[in-house]
Parts: structure tokens; sequence; C-alpha cells
């Protein structure tokens, strides 16, 4: 093994088994994507890959991206690496994954470029990643236009293992230093804190901190507000990695279960999508005010955005606007909590464009309006939500494209008698989610769907077996099989058919028998739900029993 800036790494087998994970995947879905750099042979190769599912949602949700590698810290036995981001829910996906054994600059430029390749040449606006000198250079070298955040959470964490000790000697240095770089709602504010903290603990001279307010337009938040990240940051300290494969992965995982690790962390946070989906779509939110803007945000945003927007409406209510100068077209209030003045905000507001910019600069950070701007609106009499602060990819349409599929290129599917992968996805999805939403409004109606998704089964394995059947006996008829005349050995091509149709049978078969054991495991849960549903019918008709009871008596007691 290299060492210095390469830092390479080599594992013991498992590489030929990820391989072939990924030729098998390919060759089931021509939209996954994978890429290999190096030797493969020696288990020093970088590999990359992402499923169509990953690409698709790149197409909605690719705005801002997170490149994890925090195996480098955390002491993994396999270099994994991961590109995510944040769904309409606010939940992480994934866009991509990699082994990365070489950690040099030339691998994580060729590591970004074919990501990029994989999600169709689209740059996102911003990207976070930890502080390591080649990560920068590579993301300044591919992605030159995107805004490159240094992930605050591993800067505070070095900090600490750096300046041990001033944290032993000082135990109030680490309360100052969160706050100085937490916050500062201005810019000026922060430089002020950080001069007098360093000033305070005599760490004028510390190489590390003056590297670190170098770098301050990459990492201290008060510089980054101008810029997409998909976050809110009213409490929350969230630039931190938060990994994917959180609790699925671990530092004694092996490079042999991570395919099935892998798959298990897909699984999981698709099915907590589509539970977010569902719970959305088939629950109403409690309103708080009489507004129309915030039944109009209840119908539009998913359920946890919808809760952000409706904590900022309700603040409003403490954080009156005052107006300060009108100007022409453009008027311009200070917003403040009632005692906090001194933190007040300034809000230009345009009447013509109904445009509102706030010094706070939540909506450009986040996407969601921020409580200054809904001040305003309220005090300008602004009563639903002007379409430009209505971000889609957060609404519970994020995905719906309004007939513009993303660009098929993105997964470079063969064009010739292949409709758009999309396409199918997208309306297979929304159809089962209908058919979800629909088939748990009852039990007879959920016993009903459960009959009719197993009778679906049995058709779609049908078709597949019958193209398959009708694929071979086109080639046979074109002459495709190869025979030579004169071979004693030759086999009839009917026999050759007839064997190639038993292996294919065979091995769907053995398919049929995994998709059945999963479906009763499936099966088995929703008996689960339905007992539980069940339990929630019996108490809620002892309770309206309970209640009527309670009525009669009412009006006994008022005939008497």
């Amino acid at each position: 093994m290299n060492s210095g800036n390469s830092h390479q790494r080599t594992i013991g087998g498992g590489v030929q088994h990820v391989l072939d994970y990924l030729k098998r995947m390919h060759s089931e879905s021509p939209a996954f994507f994978y890429a290999i750099q190096g030797d493969t042979e020696h288990s020093n190769g970088n590999i990359f890959w992402a499923d169509g599912n990953a690409r698709m949602n790149y197409n909605y949700f690719g705005d801002t991206v997170k490149l994890d590698t925090s195996y480098q810290k955390n002491g993994f036995r396999v270099p994994f690496v991961t590109f995510t981001g944040l769904n309409h829910h606010g939940q992480p996906i994934l866009f991509g994954c990699a082994l990365l054994f070489d950690e040099s600059e030339t691998s994580f430029i060729w590591l970004l470029q074919t990501w990029l390749q994989a999600m169709s040449a689209r740059h996102p606006l911003s990207i976070t990643t930890v502080a390591d000198r080649h990560i920068q250079m590579a993301v300044s070298q591919v992605l030159p236009e995107t805004r490159h955040r240094l992930c605050k959470w591993s800067i505070i964490r070095e900090t600490k293992e750096k300046l041990s000790h001033i944290y032993q000697i000082h135990p109030t240095f680490e309360i100052e230093f969160n706050k100085c770089i937490n916050e500062p709602d201005t810019v000026e504010e922060f430089e002020s804190q950080w001069g007098s903290l360093v000033l305070r603990y005599y760490l004028m001279d510390n190489e590390w901190l003056q590297s670190m307010y170098n770098a301050r337009h990459h990492w201290v938040p008060i510089y980054l507000r101008d810029t997409f990240f998909g976050e809110s940051f009213y409490g929350e300290d969230s630039d931190a990695m938060n990994s994917f494969f959180d609790g699925i992965l671990s530092v004694s995982t092996t490079i042999q279960l991570l395919t099935k690790l892998y798959e298990k962390g897909i699984t999981s946070w698709h099915e907590k999508e589509l539970k977010a989906d569902f719970d959305t779509n088939n629950s109403t939110p409690i309103l708080k005010t009489p507004s129309p803007m915030e039944k109009q945000a209840a119908n539009l945003y998913t359920r946890r955005i919808f809760m952000k927007f409706q904590a900022e409406l309700v603040e409003t209510l403490a954080n009156p606007a005052t107006k300060i100068d009108d100007s022409g077209t453009t008027t311009t209030y200070r917003v403040s909590k009632f005692g906090e003045e001194h933190k007040a905000h300034t809000v230009r507001f345009n009447d013509l464009e109904m445009k509102a910019n706030c010094s706070c600069l939540m909506f450009e950070f986040s996407g969601i309006i921020c409580r200054h701007v809904l001040s305003v609106f309220r005090a300008k009499n602004v009563l639903t939500l002007p379409s430009q602060y209505i971000l889609k990819r957060w609404t519970r349409d994020a995905k719906i494209s309004g007939g513009v599929t993303p660009d098929e290129r993105a997964l470079e599917l063969p064009n010739s008698a292949q409709e758009s992968l999309t396409v199918r996805y997208n309306n297979l999805r929304r159809e089962a989610i209908k058919f979800v939403e629909e088939g748990a409004k009852s039990i007879h109606v959920y016993n009903v769907a459960m009959n009719a998704l197993k009778e679906a089964e049995k058709k779609v394995s049908t078709a597949k077996t019958k193209k398959f059947g009708e694929t071979h006996l086109t080639n046979l008829a074109n002459g495709n099989l190869d025979m030579h005349a004169g071979d004693e050995n030759q086999v009839a091509p009917t026999d050759s058919l007839v064997r190639l149709l038993a292996a294919q049978k065979n091995e769907k078969e053995k398919r049929i028998h995994e998709l059945t054991a999963e479906l009763d495991s499936i099966n088995q849960r929703c008996e689960v739900y339905r007992s539980n549903l069940l339990a929630v019918l019996k108490d809620m008709e002892e309770q309206k029993l309970k209640l009527s009871v309670k009525v009669q008596n009412a009006r006994l007691s008022l005939k008497e």
C-alpha cells in the first residue's frame, strides 16, 4: 500500500462479487450504470454505479448533492462513497455509489466525471463534502459553477481534535465557538465574534484556526445562505452527512456483504418514501390559522415541508412587519420578534412583481419562505402564495413532469422499440400509489386489492415468459442460432429452443418462488396492519357507542 497523498487501500477478495452483481444488474436493466477505473483484479480499482431509480430521482431532486466519504474518518473496512440528495419529503435519496480504493485527486476527478456522465452531465447548484484537499481540487475542476460547501460538522469535530488542549483547559470555549459559527445573522456579526474569540483565548497565531478562517466562505453558514442547499436553518445543524446507509453499513461490513446491505438500504428508504407519500395524500393536516395561504400550502406541499411552512406562518404572529421606507414600487419593512428588535431583518417588497427579498435569505437557502416575508405578505394583504415562492421540488407533484419527461439520454436507453423507461416507471408508480390508497380504505376493498395483486403477479410472470419464447422463435426464424451443416453433434433447432426455454423456465420458476416468498412476507405485514386497523375501528365503534349513550342521556335530561 502506498503512503502519502494517494492513501491507496487494498482489501481482500470480494471485488469480483461486486462486479458480478453490477454486470447482472445492468443486464437486467439497461438504465443501471456502472464504470470501473484502474486494476480491479488486484482489488484496488475504483468502481462507480447508479441504478435507474437514482438517475431518475436526480432529474427531480438534483439541485443539491452531498458527497459522503465519511468512511475515511470512521475506519470502515470497505471504502464506500455515496452521492445523496433530498427528496420532496426532505428524506435522503441516493444518486450513486462508489468503492474508492485510491483517494488521490485523480481518483476524485474520475469519480465526479463518471457520476456526472451517469447524471446526463447536469451540474447541481450546490455540493457538500468533507474538507479534503483532493476533493476540493476535483470539485473546482469538474464542477466549477457549483457552489462547494465544506461539511461544518466535520470541521467542528476536527477542530475539537486539533485544539483538544484548549477544550480541556477552557470548558467554555466549545460553547462560544459553536455560538460564533451558528448564531450570527450578519457577516459583520460573525467577523466580530470570531475576532473576539481568538483574542480571548490567545489563538491569533493558531495555524488550524487561521486556515479555517481563510476557508470561512465554504463552511460558515452566514456566507452560504444565498445558495440553495435544501435545508432550513432554524434550530437545525443540518449539514452533517446523514449517510443514506446509517444503521445498515458499519465499520465491520465486508465487501462480500456490501451488495446485500446496499439493496436493503435502497428498499428501506423506498418504503419510507412510499409511507410519506401515503401519509401526505391520505391525511389532512390540522390548520392553525384561518389564513387561505395555510390551506393552499397544505394542499400543495408534502406533509413534512408543510409543517416547516406552517411553523414559519405561525411565527408571523410574533414577528410584526414595520414599514420603514416607501419609494415607488418597492416598500421596505423591518421585521423582528417582540423583545428582540436588535435581531430585526429587512424585507423589500415589490408591489408590481409581487416579489419580496429578506435579509435572512431563508428562501434562497431552503426553498421555504421565511416568517419575515410572510409577515410582510400579511401586512400587504397577500392572501395566497405567489407562484415564484412555491418550489416544485417540495410539492406533492414533484415527480410529475406534466408531459415533459426527463432527458432519456440520461438513462442511455436504446431509442428503437422502447418507450421511455421514465414514463413507464412513473405511470406504474403513480397507479400503484392510487391502488394502495383505495385498497386501504376498508377491509373488503383491501381483500379485493390483495387478490388482484396476486392475479396481476401471475399475469406479469406469464407475459415475461411469453415474451422470451417469442424472442427466441424470432431468432430461430431469422437464422440467428449458430448451426453448422454436417456436424454429427448438431442439435436440431427445435431441441435447442426447447432446452433454452426449459432453462429459462427453471430460472423463472426460481424467481417466482423468491417473489412468492417475498409476497408472503408482505402479506404477513399487511395482516398485522389489518389487525391493527380492525382494532382501531373497533375502538372507534366503542367510543361512538359511548358517545351515543351520553347524547341520549343528555336529551333525556333536557326533557325532564
